[in-house]
């Protein structure tokens, strides 16, 4: 190809990353110490995806409170002594020529569970080793998991505190890229849906309120960094009838584009169990595409797995930018084997000059 999309330049205010192929924030549950600092793992990861020739290495979910880990090993800036770990990522990441960013995370009622990793066997980690209650919307459990504290609506104004002041911490690290994760069921996402919102005051109710509380942090950390892009990452449907669904997802875009966010990342599901989705090549895809008719960029994600599909989702203007993931645990290289597949004329300048003689 000429000059292929997806290894073309992006600017999101005025940042601008060298191409459109984004690691997707993938939780590694490596932080031993319990600490919410990453180190030699998350610099090794992280920096061999850099290297890969990634536009823009996106940091696996980060706590904004020790309560809102997925489980006690997960990253987390919640105080200001954990800024100079993350800063060496984001040296790392720079060096390669990437750029770099955090999903600022709260699991909400999907926190406090055993670290994911291939001896999970599901639950809630109790108190006695390590673990801690739980909050939500309301106090609707997520499956087996323990049931959740429903957060009162005084609190709520410290939820958004929380994710600012992490925010700055990000900043601070010299991070380039700000994302609030709200899908896959935590505590945005929670909110959102009518599922498990079962509230009756302000923050529950219509999208209106059940929005309210990721759109006054959305706004907040805009106002406290107007020149940071911010992504948003939402579950655009959950698949089941009467839940958070598409339609919903585009007022909720209209709104984010409103409150000062520059690009949504379309994902899908993981508040219900045993929603009846199509995985599939591609399935959240045409979420993507719907979404993109609305006011922002948005990016796709989902089992991409090939160059022609990311290049194809990108030339037939269904999304702006592609994310992928588990690929890139595979082969950490394989922007620069797409790069060269597609003969983009950018392939020579992502390879670093000591892989010259590596056949990508």
């Amino acid at each position: 190809m000429a000059n292929p999309l997806l290894f073309r330049p992006i600017t999101l205010r005025d940042v601008e990353v060298r191409n459109r192929l984004w690691v997707s924030p993938m939780c590694q549950y490596s932080v031993t110490a319990l600490d919410g600092v990453p180190r030699d793992w998350h610099l090794q990861h992280l920096g061999a995806l850099a290297r890969g020739g990634a536009g823009l290495v996106m940091v696996e979910a980060t706590a904004v409170v020790p309560e809102g880990r997925i489980s006690p090993r997960d990253l987390g800036l919640w105080e200001d002594a954990q800024v100079p770990s993350f800063a060496r990522l984001a040296e790392i990441v720079h060096a390669h020529g990437a750029r770099i960013g955090v999903q600022l995370a709260h699991a909400g009622r999907k926190a406090s569970t055993y670290p994911w990793l291939p001896d999970f066997t599901g639950g809630t980690q109790p108190e006695a080793e390590g673990g801690w209650p739980t909050v939500g919307p309301s106090a609707v459990a997520f499956g087996e998991l323990a049931a959740p504290r429903a957060l009162e609506t005084t609190e709520l104004a410290g939820i958004v505190a929380a994710f600012v002041a992490s925010a700055n911490r990000a900043v601070a690290a010299g991070f380039d890229v700000l994302e609030l994760h709200a899908a896959h069921g935590y505590l945005f996402h929670s909110f959102l849906s009518p599922f498990s919102n079962q509230r009756d005051d302000a923050y529950g109710g219509d999208l209106a309120g059940r929005a309210r509380l990721l759109r006054e942090t959305t706004r907040a950390v805009r106002a406290a960094h107007p020149a940071v892009p911010l992504v948003v990452r939402i579950s655009a449907t959950e698949w089941v009838e009467g839940g958070f669904d598409l339609t919903e997802a585009r007022q909720l875009v209209a709104w984010l584009a409103e409150d000062g966010a520059d690009l949504v990342d379309a994902s899908s599901a993981a508040n219900i169990l045993k929603a009846p989705i199509p995985v599939g090549p591609g399935y959240q895809v045409p979420l993507a595409a719907a979404l993109r008719e609305g006011p922002l960029p948005v990016g796709a994600v989902g089992m991409i797995t090939t160059a022609a599909q990311a290049e194809t989702i990108l030339a037939t203007g269904q999304a702006d930018i592609v994310s992928i993931g588990r690929p890139l645990l595979a082969d950490p290289h394989l922007p620069l084997r797409w790069a060269r597949e597609l003969r983009a004329p950018a392939a020579e300048s992502l390879l670093p000059p000591q892989y010259h003689r590596a056949q990508f």
